[in-house]
């Protein structure tokens, strides 16, 4: 294969609900989505999933944007490559900046599923026709409307009720839910919050049956996880710290978590994402997919990178209406009563896009040949 083109394009979508971490909310998402196209005119779609400020990581919209078309685009255009595992490497010269690396990986692996006639989970080398489907709640104004929304989406089916908490909205909070909702699978997110100072705020968090606690210290604070797992009965999952297979090797060496998080974007495609999987499968390690508020291709391809076999807990991968009043793909990614969303067997991503509705989202783009 041989790109010719990367059009690169950036919609915005207004989210249904504003969604909001430690680290601020979120009312809409800009997005940029990635198009290549080979020689045959054959297309695939990706996604970058970074946020529009460097919060979550150092990466933002605009920088990605500059990224991809100065530096990242351009190290794969027009050069021969014989599959998609190989894009990563041809744009390692690259420091840092995964998710913008990540979108273009991610649509020539779609490309490649196209060209082959191969649905993308089948390529990637999937074996789970389903999967299980948790859902992400932000932090409310109140409690009661917390304990409100946490309702709606276990009547919904799912299988998983994942709540954001901070300094200040951890304790109490955890122990409402728990009160409520004595019997739901629960995890809290803290998206870096704390530091080991706050030791005694997290154990009290032990007492509540949690399946994991996510991230709760730096995004980069492997050896200080180590000793906080050390203090707790509750499971750590390791979410920003782990970027590259070696750096997952590490933390489970260290014992600094029992869980991970897979976000395709934060590990830069695939070809990584696939490589930590295969680490944490031989130690015994589960992971599950994480989100980053996706349209509906970034959504598809989290759904396909859920079919490898290790991804055993429920993800993050929710009903497209929970966030957008209109999805640009056709159609909609729905789940099932019973919280399940089914592999497609359609090639490539699995689902048509509505270019009309991309159309009419789109802020600017530009073609790279």
């Amino acid at each position: 294969m041989r790109l010719k083109r990367i059009r690169l394009r950036q919609i915005r979508m207004p989210l249904v609900h504003h969604f909001e971490t430690s680290f601020g909310r979120t009312h809409e998402r800009r997005i940029v989505l990635v198009e290549v196209e080979d020689g045959d005119g054959a297309v695939g779609w990706g996604e970058v999933t970074c946020g529009e400020a460097p919060f979550y990581n150092e990466e933002w919209v605009d920088a990605a944007w500059l990224v991809l078309r100065d530096f990242a685009g351009p190290r794969v255009l027009g050069t021969e490559f014989s599959s998609a595992d190989q894009i990563g490497s041809l744009m390692a010269v690259v420091r840092g900046h995964r998710m913008a690396r990540g979108g273009v990986e991610a649509a020539c692996w779609e490309l490649e599923a196209r060209r082959t006639g191969q649905p993308l989970w089948q390529l990637i080398g999937g074996t789970r026709d389903e999967t299980s489907s948790g859902v992400s709640i932000g932090i409310q104004d109140t409690v009661p409307a917390l304990l409100d929304l946490i309702a709606i989406e276990v009547e919904a089916g799912y299988q998983r009720i994942k709540i954001k908490i901070k300094p200040g909205w951890d304790v109490e909070v955890v122990r409402a839910v728990r009160e409520r909702f004595p019997e739901v699978p629960l995890m809290a997110d803290a998206n870096s919050a704390y530091t080991l100072d706050d030791l005694q705020v997290l154990k009290a968090l032990d007492e509540f049956d949690l399946m994991m606690l996510e991230q709760p210290l730096g995004h980069d604070e492997i050896f200080d996880h180590a000793a906080l797992q050390r203090e707790l009965r509750t499971p750590i999952c390791l979410d920003e710290c782990i970027r590259t297979d070696h750096q997952a090797a590490q933390a489970i060496r260290l014992g600094a978590c029992r869980i991970v998080n897979i976000k395709l974007g934060r590990v830069g495609g695939y070809a990584e994402a696939i490589r930590i999987h295969d680490t944490c499968r031989d130690a015994g390690v589960p992971v599950w997919c994480g989100g980053m508020l996706e349209s509906g291709i970034g959504r598809a391809h989290n759904i396909a990178l859920s079919s490898l076999e290790n991804f055993t807990l429920p993800g993050d991968v929710s009903a497209s209406k929970r966030y957008w009043k209109q999805d640009i793909i056709e159609p909609a990614v729905e789940v099932s009563p019973d919280g399940r969303i089914g592999m497609r067997d359609q090639a490539g991503l699995g689902y048509a896009l509505d270019m009309d509705r991309i159309d009419a989202l789109t802020e600017r783009c530009e073609d790279l040949t």
